[in-house]
């Protein structure tokens, strides 16, 4: 497929989210040419790559369940959900579970509710007292909590780059192509998507175009005179040796201030900066401060085998935040409809990725959503301000 010739789809952005739209695209209709253009095919600074790369089914609103109970599914059966012998054997998932505490009533009301809803979608959350969470999870300090929400199977963490690596041969297996370019402008005309620019290859002619530009969404939406409420929010992750916390299969802990979850014989764990707001794109430069000053205190509290610790590494992701309601942004946009977004997962997009690399490509060969209904995470309600919101954002 010569670069310069039309194209039907081109995907702006080649890490989880545009190579499982190239992948579902090219599955569902074999001989589409699909162009996937990533400015860094290292994926150095990609959030996929710095993703802690897990998976969960509690969530507070009913379509996000629905997006995860297709994706563990996915996951848990990769070679065999991919039907394309790409090599993958495994994303070696590890089913320890998420576990949400809280102390106080409210919060343990609102898990309840929000378990009940989880389980009618086919999750397994269970609602445990603090008694039920020290008999599981015996090295846990449960004294100042009121409950704990755990999802006994189905969640848990995998091989990040290995679904990132199986969408991509895949795809390209499928006839996509993929090109290391940056995207510099879209073409507008009539009301519609007519090409994208590259700064290598110029000007590109296209049928459709998906932005899956993660936390440069927003550079992408500009160049067509539009505007997202996504950013880049930057969370510094440590991984800790704790050699009195040895507990491989623990679960992935969400606290008031602080996550933890086990990696072999280590511990990573992060937490939300107090003021946590914007950072520039390009700002990966960890907050070191942040492991002694705030995760230590609150981990200690809670374990106390974690009375001995050192870092023994780091790094720095960015969430493509939506700042609107921390929901997906998805589908064509209103005012440009051959322009389909896939945006602001805001930490949870990684996840995501098998369901609504999925409902994008149906969205773009069929016009509607098909396999599962993604309407609320529309476009229409962010032009429009009205919030659709996604409470456990960890």
């Amino acid at each position: 497929m010569d670069a310069h010739a039309a194209v039907d789809v081109v995907v702006i952005g080649g890490a989880v989210m545009g190579a499982s739209a190239a992948y579902w695209l090219t599955r569902m209709q074999p001989g589409l040419s699909v162009m996937v253009v990533e400015a860094d095919p290292s994926f150095a600074r990609a959030s996929t790559a710095l993703s802690v790369a897990s998976i969960r089914q509690q969530f507070t609103t009913a379509v996000n369940v629905d997006i995860s109970r297709f994706g563990i599914g996915f996951i848990r059966n990769f070679r065999e959900s991919l039907g394309v012998e790409v090599g993958i054997a495994s994303l070696g998932l590890k089913e320890n579970g998420y576990l949400f505490v809280t102390g106080s009533v409210g919060g343990a009301a609102l898990m309840a509710e929000v378990a009940a809803m989880q389980r009618a979608h086919g999750a397994a959350t269970e609602v445990l007292t603090p008694d039920g969470i020290a008999a599981r999870f015996p090295w846990l300090e449960v004294g100042d909590l009121v409950a704990g929400s755990f999802g006994p199977r189905d969640e848990g963490w995998f091989d990040n780059m290995g679904l990132l690596g199986g969408f991509r041969a895949a795809a390209k297996v499928q006839g996509a192509l993929f090109v290391s370019d940056r995207v510099v402008g879209l073409k507008v005309a009539g009301g519609r998507i007519m090409g994208v620019e590259l700064a290598g290859q110029g000007l590109v002619p296209c049928g459709a175009a998906i932005n899956a530009a993660g936390t440069r969404a927003v550079e992408v939406m500009r160049m067509a005179g539009l505007d997202l409420p996504v950013e880049p929010r930057k969370r510094t992750v440590f991984v800790i040796d704790a050699p009195n916390a040895r507990h491989p299969d623990g679960p992935l802990l969400v606290d008031a201030g602080f996550y933890l979850r086990p990696e072999d014989r280590h511990w990573i764990t992060a937490t939300v900066p107090e003021a946590d707001g914007p950072c520039d794109a390009n700002d990966f430069e960890p907050d070191l401060h942040l492991f002694d000053e705030v995760i230590w205190p609150q981990l200690y509290a809670r374990a106390p085998g974690f009375d001995a610790v050192r870092v023994i590494r780091h790094w720095v992701g960015h969430y493509a935040y939506n700042t609107l309601d921390q929901n997906a942004i998805l589908g064509p946009h209103p005012a440009l409809p051959n322009l389909f977004l896939m945006n602001g997962f805001s930490g949870h997009g990684l996840q995501q990725s098998p369901a609504v690399g999925r409902g994008i490509a149906e969205q773009v060969l069929t016009g509607g959503w098909q396999t599962l209904d993604l309407s609320d995470l529309s476009v229409d309600r962010v032009v429009a301000g009205r919030p659709f919101r996604e409470r456990a954002v960890v």
